[in-house]
């Protein structure tokens, strides 16, 4: 047998190396799988509420909501896990054209971005946390700053990340 040459050796070390990272990667992974039917729906915006939100985390939250409700009706089991979605930061950017008029140079959108950060949970018959799943969702805003009506952005918002969810779901 040929000895293994300085390459070949480096190579089977960081394709072994990936092997054991791919076969960690898939354990918790498993472990944090959705199920396919829930129980329940709720949205969480205790985090937004602290921030002083009050009735914009509530609005975010009623959007959501629906949403959930339209979005996952086919995944609906009364034996199921809750389903908790933690909105915890909503971002709206202040510059909706961003200072390029509405349709911008290039035809499209100014390039501002709304965003929301959260996480959504499958929680057991005792409270505990069976999966979760944290999520950035990030939105285009194509408005006049003349016109920047933030709660419709903020429902579309919502509405947005809750699909997402429904795809990685």
């Amino acid at each position: 047998m040929l000895p293994s040459s300085r390459r070949s050796f480096l190579k089977k070390l960081t394709c072994a190396g990936l092997a054991g990272a791919g076969l960690s990667a898939h354990g918790p992974a498993q472990a944090q799988a959705f199920p396919e039917a829930f129980s329940s729906f709720s949205v969480d915006v205790g985090p937004l509420k602290a921030k002083g939100l009050g009735p914009f985390a509530d609005l975010v939250a009623q959007a959501a909501l629906d949403e959930l409700h339209r979005a996952f009706a086919d995944r609906v089991n009364p034996r199921g896990p809750r389903f908790v979605l933690v909105i915890t930061d909503v971002f709206l950017t202040p510059f909706p054209d961003a200072g390029s008029g509405f349709r911008g140079r290039d035809g499209g959108g100014g390039g501002s971005h709304d965003g929301m950060d959260g996480e959504a949970l499958a929680v057991g018959p005792r409270g505990e946390i069976l999966a979760r799943h944290p999520q950035h969702g990030v939105l285009d805003v194509a408005r006049r700053s003349t016109d920047p009506d933030e709660p419709g952005r903020a429902v579309a918002l919502a509405q947005f990340y809750v699909q997402w969810l429904r795809r990685r779901l």
